[in-house]
């Protein structure tokens, strides 16, 4: 069965690569699109199946030579035997990655939303910390981040902020921060020192393109505002801040970070852009629910995913079950095993879900 799968994608990446180096069809831009997505995911598989197939071959040479009346050819055969299965278990376990379907989004850029949620005070000073958390895992993997709106409180923290990072295959490893942060910890403004639990949620939505989600502006209504919050010149003084309301699905985005009205129109249609592709994945996902419980998380931003425990230096991610007692560090963007350890677990969910 596992040999068999890969000889029909082998035979569809040869399929894929003569269709590319069609005239007619490199003239056609959507199918070429298409097709170089599918060539890009087969390359890798036909490649390991060559490889496979040659250490298949190798291990049935290994077999009749340990039938050998050479007692000295039959030591060697049994060993290079032993190692060949070896290889084999690896080159499978390699096998069975490369062959999970790719996520549409891979390589998409993202928009980050982080919002207080019960706490007061303290949720938003924690919505600030998770806000330096990501953008200091961004620059550790050397992407870039700009703030697209925020709304700051008086004591540093903020009620919401929402930012794009962009860089290679960001989207890999933002999309299990989607849900609940819960913190537990003292606050600063605790004399007591009693230990307060707050919740802070988190979106992370996909950068959409205009073939990934078409916009009539028929269906908005755009108003613009005097821009409000702590800092900028530009604070109250010109009609620079942009309101978005897609009036089917009521949908409202807003931003006022820059003191230009056209850069800031800009922003709130890209953020737009991105929920309105958000709602149409999420209503595809719907109908794949039972394969979509299989995965570790739902992407639902109500769903409590991990719990920063501040007294006892601990983080634990409830998707998974797993903690790590570095809580400091990982405040300060070393998110790495965190991350490593939700694309591991999701991995096995999805080789599960498609019988790898």
């Amino acid at each position: 069965m596992f040999l068999e799968k890969l000889k029909a994608l082998n035979n569809q990446f040869k399929e894929v690569e003569k269709q590319l180096g069609d005239s007619s069809i490199i003239s056609n831009q959507e199918k070429y699109k298409e097709l170089t997505k599918q060539y890009s995911y087969l390359r890798p598989i036909a490649e390991k199946y060559a490889q496979y197939s040659k250490l298949l071959n190798d291990i049935k040479d290994a077999e009749d030579l340990k039938k050998s009346d050479d007692f000295e050819i039959r030591e060697m055969a049994f060993a290079e035997y032993d190692d060949l299965i070896s290889k084999k278990e690896k080159f499978e376990s390699e096998i069975k990655v490369l062959l999970i379907p790719p996520d549409p989004n891979e390589n998409k850029n993202i928009i980050v939303e982080i919002r207080a949620g019960t706490g007061g005070d303290e949720a938003a000073l924690f919505v600030g910390d998770l806000y330096r958390m990501h953008t200091r895992f961004a620059d550790r993997n050397g992407w870039k981040h700009e703030v697209i709106d925020s709304n700051p409180t008086g004591l540093g923290g903020y009620k919401e902020i929402v930012f794009e990072i962009n860089g290679n295959k960001v989207w890999h490893y933002f999309k299990f921060e989607r849900g609940a942060h819960r913190v537990q910890r003292v606050p600063d403004t605790e004399a007591s020192g009693r230990v307060h639990t707050s919740a802070v949620t988190v979106a992370v939505l996909p950068e959409a393109e205009e073939v990934d989600c078409e916009i009539k502006m028929e269906d908005l209504r755009i108003d613009t505002y005097r821009a409000s919050g702590a800092g900028g010149q530009h604070v109250n003084k010109t009609d620079s801040a942009i309101r978005i309301t897609h009036l089917p699905t009521g949908l409202v985005v807003a931003c006022q970070d820059e003191r230009s009205q056209i850069k800031n129109r800009a922003k709130a249609f890209k953020v737009l852009r991105a929920k309105l592709y958000e709602q149409k994945v999420l209503e595809q996902e719907k109908q794949l629910s039972n394969e979509r419980k299989q995965q570790v998380g739902s992407g639902d931003r109500s769903e409590k995913i991990r719990t920063y425990n501040f007294p006892q230096n601990r983080i634990t991610d409830h998707r998974i079950g797993y903690s790590v007692y570095n809580i400091t560090e990982v405040m300060d963007g070393d998110l790495s095993e965190l991350v490593n350890k939700l694309i591991e677990a999701d991995a096995e969910a999805k080789l599960k879900e498609n019988n790898i």
